[in-house]
């Protein structure tokens, strides 16, 4: 198991204000080397500065991820609110579900009750009563292994429509297309610096969210990560032979071996490692008398499973996740097999009839962080369990939890496990939540 220290060294940071947030720009916007030379950057930033904003925010919850779990915890911020802002590197919010084309959430009911609801549940079901689709018969429990039967199909484009919407009407701003490149502790709180094109921003925020899916923030803040030397394929989803028809119909899908969305360098890898596999199929496909295999729809990069995980004040185990282990500051359920992928395939686990993880608060906080949370697959917890955890509907609801949280702890400038949980669990429930 690889793991990150505890600190980082200091060329990795980058300070605040315009002055660091523009030499981290310039860095990467030049990028021929890594260096420190004030007198390149100036000439670097003396031939681009005309054409690049320099931009600063204050906001009480910053959330760095607009995925499965980053969009539903700005929601829940500004729904409660605080001010929020949340940085998206693509150019829209849903993640798996969306750009990556694992347009089948699941799961929200378990053994015939619901047992996720809220923000994330809403959007599904709204995705699918304005797309004209059918809900499962959730009330039934699922046959023998067959947990799909408890999933839902959307249309992937329309949800990411719908989540837009609703993150704006809420008051969210959104800023796409831009990722962060050095954060900065501060007595009450973090200032981060990001940039995308055109664009060199400087936040300021009481409370952060990580919700890369990789614990991409928690890393560059120097607290602990950990993660296998394998991780779970990923997957790059197509159609071929007839037209895609989302929300009606799931997507074909080729493994993608030591899938890693850690860097640009690994995500660049993996797209053109999953597109030249998929190009191979096509090619063999053709190769036989009479058959013609027409690529119909190509999602634009691979979906990922499986990257780093946080160190966490409390590890989610295996026994905890197969028991339905019950914790005193369990913010939200979890449901869904131990699910590992592996280069022979995937041969679900399921859970004892009756039993309903749930996911304390606490694996939800890296190990001696302050003013920051995760939400999302990269959850405190060990890879067995993160296998049934990763998944959306759980995501889903750690997002929600986590935007709540840091919400109350931005009003009363205190990190989010000093919150008293009652205060949690009641602003959950105002928002729809189920909260175990």
């Amino acid at each position: 198991m690889k793991s990150t220290p505890r600190h980082l060294s200091r060329r990795t940071f980058i300070g605040t204000g315009l002055g660091a947030g523009v030499a981290a720009w310039t860095g990467i916007a030049f990028g021929a080397q890594n260096t420190a030379d004030k007198d390149t950057l100036a000439q670097a930033l003396g031939r681009r500065s005309a054409n690049t904003q320099f931009l600063e925010n204050e906001v009480d919850v910053l959330v760095v991820g607009g995925g499965t779990a980053g969009h539903v915890a700005a929601i829940q911020a500004a729904r409660a609110g605080a001010k929020t802002l949340l940085i998206e590197r693509t150019s829209m919010l849903g993640g798996n579900m969306t750009v990556g084309g694992v347009a089948y959430p699941g799961i929200f009911h378990a053994w015939g009750v619901q047992i996720i609801d809220g923000i994330g549940w809403k959007l599904v079901e709204k995705a699918v009563e304005f797309d004209g689709g059918r809900m499962p018969d959730f009330m039934t429990p699922y046959e023998g292994r067959k947990h799909w039967q408890h999933q839902l199909t959307i249309n992937p484009f329309l949800y990411a429509l719908l989540a837009e919407e609703e993150a704006l009407d809420a008051g969210v701003s959104i800023c796409y297309y831009e990722f962060p490149l050095g954060l900065q502790r501060e007595p009450d709180g973090w200032s981060v610096a990001t940039a995308g094109p055109g664009v060199c921003r400087t936040i300021r925020a009481r409370q952060l969210i990580d919700a890369t899916g990789g614990a991409d923030i928690v890393g560059m803040a120097g607290l602990p990560r950990l993660r296998e030397d394998e991780t779970q394929p990923g997957s790059i989803l197509f159609k071929t032979r007839s037209n895609y028809q989302p929300g009606r119909e799931q997507l074909q899908a080729i493994y993608v071996h030591g899938a890693d969305s850690s860097s640009a360098l690994t995500r660049t890898r993996d797209n053109c490692t999953g597109r030249r596999a998929l190009l191979a199929r096509l090619r063999k496909a053709k190769e036989k008398p009479g058959d013609n295999p027409r690529l119909f729809h190509l999602q634009p990069e691979v979906s990922i499973r499986e990257s780093w995980r946080i160190d966490a004040e409390y590890m989610i185990t295996v026994e905890d996740y197969r028991s339905g282990r019950k914790f005193p500051d369990a913010v939200c359920n979890a449901f869904y097999p131990v699910d590992l992928h592996t280069k022979t395939g995937v041969r679900p686990q399921q859970l004892s009839p009756d039993t309903v993880p749930t996911i304390p608060l606490r694996a939800l906080v890296p190990k001696g962080g302050k003013n920051i949370m995760v939400a999302g697959r990269s959850v405190g917890s060990d890879r067995l369990a993160n296998s049934g955890l990763r998944v959306q509907a759980p995501c889903m609801a750690m997002g929600q939890a986590a935007g709540a949280t840091a919400t109350l702890a931005a009003k009363k400038r205190c990190s989010p496990l000093d919150v008293p949980f009652e205060e949690i669990r009641a602003l959950l429930k105002t928002h729809g939540a189920i909260v175990p």
